[in-house]
């Protein structure tokens, strides 16, 4: 009498299981089109909305960056126009003081100003150099 031996511990079988997960995200003012066309049937008339709130965010977008390179093209003007007014003014009064026999105070303000204006030439052409470096570079 051959009996068999009962496993007291229960036969486990194994099992692959594989998964998937799907992951949609879409960036921007407008979703994609599969899901764009599915605003209208939830709600009619939202596909309309959505599309012109993209539209009005657009305009204004636009409308700030043309404000802020203009407010900056000002504030560059303004900046030129200002240094050469304090420029003329201390070669002028450089001039005045040489005429009534301060030459070396004189003297010392055209070169003051003139150096001041060599110096922020030289500046703003390195700034210049390295931004273009820096662009070329991305």
């Amino acid at each position: 009498m051959n009996k068999k031996k009962k496993n007291k511990y229960p036969v486990h079988q194994e099992a692959n299981i594989t998964t998937t997960h799907v992951k949609k995200s879409f960036s921007g003012p407008l979703p994609p089109p599969e899901a764009f066309a599915r605003y209208n049937d939830i709600l009619p008339g939202a596909a309309d909305r959505i599309l012109s709130m993209s539209e009005s965010q657009s305009k204004h977008r636009h409308y700030l960056e043309k404000m802020v390179v203009w407010h900056n093209e000002i504030k560059s003007y303004l900046g030129m126009l200002c240094g050469t007014i304090i420029t003329l003014t201390a070669i002028v009064g450089g001039i005045y003081l040489i005429i009534n026999g301060y030459s070396s105070q004189g003297l010392a303000s055209i070169i003051t100003s003139l150096a001041g204006l060599v110096g922020i030439f030289i500046y703003g052409k390195k700034r210049q150099a390295k931004e273009l470096k820096d662009k070329q570079q991305l």
